[in-house]
């Protein structure tokens, strides 16, 4: 078999499988996606701009049929929206100047603490506090960090909104909303400097609608906010786990 149809093959399943996984968390798979392609040998910055791209294709699936469900809330997601713009292209932009090793590093720590927040927040489901002023500096904080990395932050808004008082899904389809807004932008920024694989992001797009509608249908009509919450931060630990090992070297 022709090995580059394997070399894609492997790509669309894994990419597949993870948009799948990931928005029945309402957050994108580039935080999953990642730290798996820049273990598998792909330039840290190309892994960061197709991520981007992936995170958009499967939160943009998931957002159009939360739409037309009913459930997705837009006057809630406004100030996320707004204020992830405007930093996440600033976040990309500056990574080129970061070495991969502390990138690398960022990326675990923001796994884990997307993972302990989501497994530790466990108050009371309803609003509590959900002040635009507080939107707008979690947008901001979470879109500069998730350029830098390159992920579309969803991993980190989800528990922030859960401590505030949301449900897991509520935040979940807002989530979903607002991270094509941040992704397309921080993509475009590291098409400057990134010598992109369009077959490649072709072939993981594709996955990655499929995957995003799949893991939407699942969320919504098989998932309870408490096991939405729960499997995302164990694969989230997983994978800073593997992260750990393999920059450690041991």
């Amino acid at each position: 078999m022709n090995p580059e149809l394997i070399h894609y093959a492997i790509y669309f399943f894994l990419t597949l499988g993870l948009s799948t996984l990931f928005s029945m968390g309402g957050v994108g798979s580039a935080i999953g996606l990642v730290p798996i392609f820049s273990m598998m040998g792909m330039p840290i910055n190309l892994a960061k701009a197709i991520g981007l791209f992936i995170n958009s294709a499967s939160t943009m699936t998931a957002s159009f049929m939360n739409f037309f469900r009913g459930v997705l809330d837009i006057k809630f997601a406004i100030p996320l929206i707004i204020s992830i713009m405007i930093t996440t292209p600033i976040g990309a932009w500056l990574s080129q100047y970061v070495q991969k090793e502390v990138v690398e590093w960022i990326l675990v720590a923001f796994l884990l603490v997307s993972a302990l927040l989501l497994l530790f927040s466990n108050r009371e489901q309803k609003v509590v506090y959900d002040k635009a002023w507080v939107l707008y500096v979690i947008g901001a904080v979470v879109g500069l960090i998730s350029g830098t990395i390159g992920v579309g932050g969803g991993s980190l808004i989800m528990p922030l909104l859960i401590l505030l008082g949301f449900d897991a899904k509520k935040a979940a389809y807002a989530i979903s909303f607002v991270i094509p807004f941040s992704t397309l932008g921080a993509f475009a920024t590291y098409l400057s400097f990134v010598d992109m694989d369009w077959v490649l992001l072709g072939v993981v797009t594709v996955a990655a609608i499929i995957g995003g509608y799949v893991g939407d249908f699942i969320m919504h009509y098989r998932l309870t906010p408490a096991q939405v919450k729960k499997l995302i931060a164990v694969v989230l630990l997983l994978l800073a786990a593997k992260m750990i090992y393999k920059l450690l070297g041991v």
